[in-house]
């Protein structure tokens, strides 16, 4: 071991010293409550022997301890010098330990804010915050260092780090901050002692990649490292969910399990970064709720996390719903018609257009001349019809050809491209990740991320990032246990691209199920009838359902779900509702109350039902009833089924039958 390299910690290692009573030191103990009042945040500092200090804190949730005693902090490994090229290795500093509070700053913020598009039509950002200022002298006794350069370095420099800690009604996120210094405090950070102490008999939704499928796991015996969100089940009945935010320029977090603390989870970084003060780290994020769905609902905490939008002329983004071609230009031609007559609005080039994707040595800028692919005529052809066109390109060539591609692909007149095989977790990779979306911005490029990238926020700032993939959607054909785990976990990051199916016959749902997830899964971007041609369509009536989606929303509602097992979502667009109700693969009855519909409004309800009696190759009935608020819908679902609506504002709601009193 070098000792004159040992990883620090910005707040003091745990240890214990034999005969020593820790304590609570009470004059840096400090509490934050959300507007609310349900979220307790409490933080402090212990001493842990004479002389040593570690900070620590808990977390309540409507009067009950959902995360206990846990610890904060960072690890660096810290040099002093002047330049990044004169770094002495006799230089290196342990500046973690002992951390001084000297003041503490509040604030409050309450204002609402209109996305570009999203699951709402407005967010309100409302929150409480607390920031702890601490400072931090070097070793008194080490006093100057000769460096490389001849100069001489200060070992008992000063420094300061702020935990700034925010309490919103639907969750609580901290982050670390370095603040500017006057000569630039380089930090090389190898990990945070961030933790996650959670009461015994706590239950997770542990997934090992983004791909991957869930199991439900006690906090025990665990494989791997689990993804983010985790969603996690209390023993008294609360639901929680930890996550990060704004995540741009630093590694990738996962949660492992403590080695020496029972049913604590630990944030593990992908790697160790450099960066220079001033800076802030992600945010750690913790969710809680009464009912699961509640978590989805309150997802715009992860918006309001990131920086506002930075593009000023938005208009070119324009969210819709896109169909994949076959990559010839006939197909592409056949596609463009296929998405006019279904009213969607793109269609989708993917992998291969411009030669084997895999090779570095790939030109994204040409097409493959081994294909009967004319793009610009396709590219025409569309704008003829007003369906844009977007291509995949794999990381391989966008990491050497991005400011070639860039520019060229807005000159062909494509409408956004997709990012394949990305590499993703490391700092370098997530940097170069946001800033090609930025670029892409510039050049008015929409973008959607596939691969393991999950979603922290960042469309906020830059909107053109449409969607994401980070899922184990129908490229996978998952089963529906795994759809009606989807929405209270990986959904509660942001949008995903599940790549809807609906003639394929390897989907394992019913057909009513997938028409159901168009509504139940967000993506502004929504990729239709993947796997599928334009010929495979016989003229099934309730393909309509999929006609009038949208796929961005004024309004959402989760109206029921248990994870794992069901949901019901609302999503309102103007006075109109679209509803998508899914089961697992157990078939269920569910009630679905309309108290949300508006006072006064008649509504005629198009419901699209799994029905094995109807005379159709994918055996969906389509029931049409008057209805209004205060009614109740009863759902009989299959095994792996689901049901869609429409509910239609309308003037008159006479000639429609109402809802019959049995299950539907």
């Amino acid at each position: 071991m070098n000792f004159k390299r040992a990883t620090l910690l910005v707040c003091a290692v745990f240890s214990f010293t034999i005969g020593f009573a820790q304590r609570i030191l009470e004059d840096t103990k400090n509490t934050l409550h959300s507007p609310d009042g349900n979220f307790k945040f409490e933080v402090y500092q212990k001493e842990l022997e004479k002389g040593k200090k570690q900070l620590y804190y808990t977390v309540d949730f409507n009067g009950q301890s959902i995360i206990l005693e846990s610890e904060l902090g960072v690890l660096i490994e810290n040099q002093l010098f002047e330049s990044a090229l004169a770094v002495p290795n006799d230089t290196t500093t342990v500046w973690g330990e002992n951390l001084d509070l000297i003041a503490t700053t509040k604030d409050v913020q309450d204002e609402t804010w209109k996305p570009l598009y999203g699951e709402r039509n407005e967010i309100r950002n409302h929150y409480n915050e607390l920031t702890l200022h601490f400072q931090k002298y070097g070793n008194p006794e080490e006093g100057l260092v000769k460096g490389h350069s001849g100069k001489f370095y200060d070992k008992r420099q000063q420094y300061n780090m702020d935990l700034v800690i925010r309490a919103y009604d639907e969750g609580i996120a901290f982050s670390y901050h370095f603040p500017e210094t006057s000569n630039g405090l380089f930090l090389h950070i190898t990990g945070e002692q961030t933790s996650f102490t959670l009461p015994e008999g706590t239950m997770a939704y542990y997934e090992g990649w983004a791909q991957g499928p869930y199991e439900l796991k006690p906090l025990k015996n665990w494989p791997e490292e689990s993804e983010r969100p985790l969603t996690l089940t209390l023993e008294n009945g609360l639901t929680l969910a930890l996550t990060e935010a704004r995540l741009v320029n630093f590694a990738r977090t996962k949660f492992r399990l403590s080695e020496d603390k029972p049913n604590t989870l630990e944030t593990s970084l992908y790697n160790e970064v450099d960066v220079i003060s001033p800076y802030s780290t992600p945010w750690r994020v913790i969710m809680a709720a009464e009912q699961p769905g509640q978590l989805l609902e309150n997802n715009d905490l992860i918006l309001n996390l990131n920086p506002k939008n930075q593009i000023a002329n938005t208009s070119w983004i324009k969210p819709g719903k896109v169909f994949r071609s076959d990559l010839t230009t006939e197909a592409a031609k056949e596609a463009v018609d296929f998405a006019s007559e279904r009213n969607i609005q793109y269609v989708h080039l993917d992998a291969g257009w411009y030669g084997p994707e895999v090779k570095f040595s790939t030109d994204a800028s040409t097409i493959d001349p081994d294909r009967d692919l004319d793009l610009q005529e396709v590219i025409n052809y569309g704008a003829t019809k007003d369906i844009g066109i977007f291509v995949y390109v794999n990381q391989r060539p966008l990491s050497w050809q991005l400011d070639e591609l860039l520019p060229l692909y807005q000159s062909w007149g494509l409408r956004g491209l997709k990012f394949g095989f990305v590499q993703i977790g490391s700092d370098k990779w997530t940097s170069w990740m946001h800033e090609a979306i930025t670029k892409a911005a510039y050049h008015h490029l929409m973008v959607n991320v596939h691969d393991e990238y999950r979603p922290t926020g960042f469309s906020r700032t830059y909107p053109n990032l449409m969607t994401q993939e980070g899922i184990r959607g129908n490229e996978e054909m998952p089963d529906a246990d795994h759809n009606t785990i989807l929405p209270f976990t990986r959904y509660l990051a942001g949008a995903g691209d599940y790549t809807i199916c609906y003639y394929n016959n390897r989907i394992k749902t019913t057909h009513a199920h997938q028409l159901a997830l168009s509504v139940v899964y967000y993506s502004p971007l929504q990729y239709m009838f993947w796997y599928d041609k334009p010929n495979f369509y016989q003229g099934e009536p309730e393909i309509e359902f999929f006609d009038k989606v949208k796929t961005v929303w004024d309004d959402t509602k989760v109206i029921n779900g248990e994870i794992g097992k069901y949901i019901t979502v609302a999503r309102r667009d103007n006075k109109d509702w679209f509803i998508g109700s899914i089961t697992n693969t157990d078939a269920r009855d569910l009630s679905v109350p309309l108290d949300f519909l508006e006072d006064g409004q008649n509504y005629i309800a198009h419901l699209y039902l799994d029905d094995e009696t109807v005379d159709t190759r994918t055996q969906v009935a389509i029931h049409k009833y008057a209805v209004k608020k205060g009614d109740n819908l009863k759902l009989v679902l299959k095994a792996s089924g689901g049901a869609a609506l429409h509910l239609e504002a309308v003037e008159s709601i006479s000639g429609y039958k109402k809802l019959p009193s049995s299950g539907l």
